[in-house]
Order: C-alpha cells, then sequence, then structure tokens
C-alpha cells in the first residue's frame, strides 16, 4: 500500500471517529466496560499465578538417608538422584545441620534440643529440587524405591492438593478472562455494526465506482483500533491506581507470609501492555465482522 493512500485511510478513521460521536462514545464504553472486568480478573490471575509460583518453587523433596549407609553409600545414592530425569538439584545436609537448623527454628526455646548434640537422633538428608514443581511426585516415588533411602518426604496429600488447586484457579481464571474478551467482541461487534450501518449508502457507492474492498476495509480497521485504545486508557488508569493503593495497604500486613503482590513496577508495564492489546484487538476483529456484510454488494 501506498504512503499516501494510507495516510488517506488514517484521516477517514480519525474524521469517522469525530463525525459519529455518539455512536464513537457507545463503542469506546462498551470496551471500557468490559476491559474493567477484564483487567480485574488479570490483576487476581497475575498475582495468584504470582503466589502459585512462590509456593511451587518452594516444594522440595527431603530424602532421609538409612544410618546404615556409609560415605561410599550416600554418594552412590547421590548419583542414583541426579540421574533421575526429573531431577534438578541434590544437596546434602548431614544430620549435624539438621538439628542446628532445628535448634535455630525454635529460637529460645531450642536450648532443650542442644542436649541431642552428643546423641543426634537425626539423619543425614539429601535436599532435592525438580526441574518442575510438577515433577515432584514423580522424583520422589522413584527415589523411594532407592536403596539406602529410609524415608522420602515431600507432603504427599499437601503437594498434589496444591497443584490441583492452582490449576483450577488458573483454567478457571483464564476461562473467565476468554469468555469477557468474547463478549466484549460481540458488543463491540454490534456497536460497531449500527454505526457502519449508518453509512452502508456509502459504501455501496464506492463498490459501484470500483472502490476494492481493501480500499474500503481500511478506513473501518483502523477505526476499530482506536476504538479499542481508547476503550483501555480508563481500565487502565482506573486499575494501577487502585492497585498502587492497594499495595501500600495490604502489603505491610501480609509481610513475611508466602502471599506476596507482584512489585508495582513492572507490572503496571505488564497490564497496560496487554489491556491496550486486548482494546486493539477487539476493536479491529469488532470493525472486520461488522463491515464484511456490506461489502456483498
Amino acid at each position: 500500500m501506498k504512503p499516501r493512500t494510507l495516510l488517506r485511510h488514517f484521516k477517514e478513521s480519525f474524521k469517522s471517529l469525530a463525525r459519529n460521536g455518539w455512536m464513537t462514545f457507545a463503542s469506546v464504553s462498551a470496551v471500557t466496560v468490559t476491559l474493567l472486568l477484564v483487567g480485574v480478573f488479570l490483576v487476581l490471575m497475575m498475582n495468584l499465578n504470582n503466589v502459585a509460583s512462590e509456593i511451587e518453587s518452594d516444594v522440595e523433596i527431603r530424602v532421609h538417608i538409612d544410618l546404615t549407609a556409609n560415605k561410599e553409600d550416600q554418594e552412590v545414592l547421590k548419583q542414583q538422584i541426579q540421574n533421575l530425569p526429573e531431577v534438578e538439584t541434590v544437596d546434602f545436609s548431614s544430620k549435624e545441620e539438621e538439628l542446628k537448623g532445628l535448634v535455630d527454628s525454635f529460637g529460645e526455646d531450642g536450648g532443650a534440643f542442644e542436649l541431642f548434640e552428643q546423641n543426634n537422633p537425626l539423619y543425614d538428608v539429601f535436599i532435592i529440587k525438580t526441574a518442575t514443581p510438577q515433577e515432584t511426585i514423580t522424583a520422589a516415588k522413584k527415589i523411594d524405591e532407592l536403596e539406602f533411602t529410609h524415608k522420602v518426604i515431600y507432603g504427599a496429600e499437601t503437594v498434589e492438593r496444591l497443584f490441583k488447586v492452582f490449576e483450577i484457579a488458573r483454567n478457571v481464571g483464564l476461562a473467565l478472562i476468554l469468555g469477557l474478551v468474547f463478549t466484549a467482541m460481540f458488543l463491540i461487534s454490534n456497536t460497531i455494526k449500527i454505526t457502519i450501518f449508518a453509512r452502508r449508502k456509502e459504501i455501496e457507492i464506492m463498490k459501484l465506482v470500483g472502490a476494492t474492498n481493501g480500499f474500503i476495509r481500511w478506513p473501518f480497521f483502523l477505526e476499530g483500533l482506536w476504538l479499542g485504545i481508547l476503550g483501555s486508557f480508563v481500565p487502565i488508569g482506573i486499575i494501577l491506581t487502585s492497585y498502587y493503593y492497594l499495595i501500600d495497604l495490604v502489603q505491610p500486613r501480609i509481610q513475611g507470609t508466602f502471599i506476596q503482590m507482584l512489585p508495582f513496577y513492572p507490572f503496571a508495564f505488564q497490564v497496560i501492555g496487554i489491556l491496550i492489546a486486548i482494546g486493539a484487538f477487539i476493536g479491529m476483529w469488532g470493525s472486520m465482522m461488522s463491515v464484511r456484510k456490506f461489502l456483498r454488494v
């Protein structure tokens, strides 16, 4: 397409927005309301995904090494564990280190456990991280079958339930967002269709004098793009302003827990990019679907 023709399409799209003021307002409002809902669910999903990732990354397998295993046996066991395809890292923690960690975890009350320093009842431990959290269960079952493993601890039932809950939450959130996006596409398509219906004579005349479908379609295509982008500004402003103050209000109260909100930056830029992209997409799609009917002359 020639730059001169493209410039003409840009001018026509802006003129159309100004000429059809009320319909432009209606279209932008439809996008705004829907994107506001999409944005709220998006913020919740991104934070939920962050919490889920943090918890999943902390999932580890602790292997208590049998007391009968000597140093050579421990090295053989470590090598067997490292050779498993699911395993990413294997760290060793001696029973002395385990006792020290136990004492430290109880703070001032931990002094009572120092009595066990002379006769330590704890086990040497391999601490294992898998390549992905979802492989924890598979790896743990394989490790449990190896020689010189006294006990394999990974919170079997808790981990399985945790992964299921996160998977369901992610799927439900994704389904809701997709449902809202398709609703927005339907609304914007019908709103723009009313605008184009009022200009059907203009389209028919252009077709009769030899204008191609592409030449007619481009201004409407760009008009839908501007409608989608304009409709994303208000949701972005509301969501980011609310999130900024929400962080100040909530973050100090959950400090130190496993629940952590995403920091405002770069989260804000991600939300801006996603909402503008969704707005632009549903605007362009709505315009294309609406104008297609009137190109059959």
